[in-house]
C-alpha cells in the first residue's frame, strides 16, 4: 500500500474521478469486498445478500418478507427473488402470514442450521481479510469513519427521499 492509501494493482483513478477520490475509493473497496464474499459464500451455495437474509432469520426467527426489506434495505422485487432462491435451495420456508393474509412470513428451516456455521465462518474469513494487519486502534479508527460515511450518506438519501419529485 503507498502511503496516500493507493493500491498499485488498482491502477489510477480515471480523470473525471480526480475531484471525488473518496468516492472512488469506497467503490473499489466495496467491488473487492463483495467479490471476496462472492468467492467465499459460493463454498455454501448462496450469492452475496442471501447469506444476510439468513443471518438475520437465524437471529430474529420467522419474518414477514415486507419486514426484511426494511431492515435490509432491499426492494421488494429484489427480497421476492432472494427469498425463492432460498426456499427452492431448502433453506428457507414461507407460508401465508395468519394475520394479513397478503403478507408471507419467512422462517429458516432446520437445513438451514448447518448452513449458519459455514456463513458464520466465512464472515470471519471475510473480515480477517479486510483488517488483514491493522492494529485494533486503526480498526476502531475505520468504524468511527465509516460510521460517519454511513451516517452522511443516510441523511442525505432520506433528505432525496422525501422531496417531491
Amino acid at each position: 500500500m503507498t502511503p496516500t492509501g493507493q493500491n498499485p494493482t488498482s491502477g489510477p483513478n480515471p480523470p473525471s474521478a480526480e475531484h471525488s477520490p473518496v468516492s472512488f475509493a469506497i467503490f473499489r473497496v466495496a467491488r473487492l469486498h463483495r467479490l471476496l464474499a462472492a468467492q467465499l459464500l459460493r463454498q455454501a451455495g448462496l450469492h452475496p445478500g442471501q447469506e444476510l437474509v439468513m443471518m438475520h432469520l437465524w437471529d430474529r426467527g420467522p419474518q414477514r418478507q415486507a419486514d426484511l426489506c426494511a431492515v435490509l434495505g432491499s426492494d421488494s422485487p429484489t427480497m421476492t427473488r432472494t427469498v425463492q432462491r432460498l426456499e427452492r435451495a431448502g433453506f428457507v420456508r414461507r407460508s401465508p402470514d395468519p394475520g394479513d393474509g397478503r403478507a408471507t412470513i419467512v422462517e429458516p428451516t432446520a437445513a438451514s442450521q448447518a448452513l449458519r456455521q459455514d456463513v458464520e465462518r466465512m464472515w470471519r474469513a471475510l473480515e480477517e481479510a479486510t483488517l488483514d494487519d491493522m492494529d485494533e486502534d486503526q480498526q476502531a479508527e475505520t468504524l468511527r469513519v465509516l460510521g460517519l460515511l454511513e451516517c452522511n450518506l443516510a441523511r442525505r438519501a432520506h433528505r432525496a427521499a422525501d422531496r417531491p419529485d
